[in-house]
């Protein structure tokens, strides 16, 4: 798993919610933007045929495709890099919804990390966000990029970047 372009600041997190309209969403995505293919709830053989038609669209609009889970999995399914908390080689991303789970997420290995969640969202229904503030004081201690998540879309992620985020990543931005 060999990164092939830049670290894109633009990212689609999948799940079910996409439904039908994923093939969609990832099309309205810019050139190079990346995506983390999740759908945990397929069973493997669903998941493995939906990532694969991903996969595809993904090559076809030069995105950059993590897998979500282990890295030999990614490896074994043809995935750029793996989107996972355990400590492996390769372009490996990685969960933080704190600085301590940042510090980790570095010592594994991250060579970057999605911060999370920065405003409330769908995903997870009050439940408790980091808001710009907080985000910020988290963002620019960290020593590998960050891609901002949850809650976002493009006005939100306006001055992200001075707090210190690299990108943004969304769900319900692309449905």
């Amino acid at each position: 798993m060999q990164r092939r372009q830049p670290l894109p600041r633009l990212w689609l997190m999948t799940d079910e919610r996409h439904g039908d309209a994923l093939g969609s969403a990832i099309e309205r995505l810019p050139r190079g933007s990346g995506i983390v293919f999740r759908h945990y709830s397929l069973p493997e053989a669903e998941r493995r045929a939906l990532f694969e038609r991903t996969k595809r669209l993904a090559q076809r609009r030069g995105h950059l495709l993590l897998l979500a889970g282990p890295q030999r999995l990614a490896r074994r399914w043809g995935a750029d890099g793996s989107h996972d908390s355990s400590r492996r080689r390769g372009l490996l991303s990685a969960p933080a919804h704190s600085l301590r789970e940042l510090r980790a997420a570095e010592r594994s290995g991250a060579a970057f990390v999605f911060l999370s969640p920065v405003f409330p969202t769908r995903s997870h229904p009050g439940g408790s966000w980091l808001g710009r503030v907080r985000f910020g004081r988290i963002a620019r201690q960290s020593r590998v990029p960050v891609i901002a998540l949850g809650g976002m879309d493009s006005a939100r992620a306006r001055g992200l970047g001075a707090l210190g985020a690299h990108g943004w990543a969304a769900i319900d931005a692309w449905l």
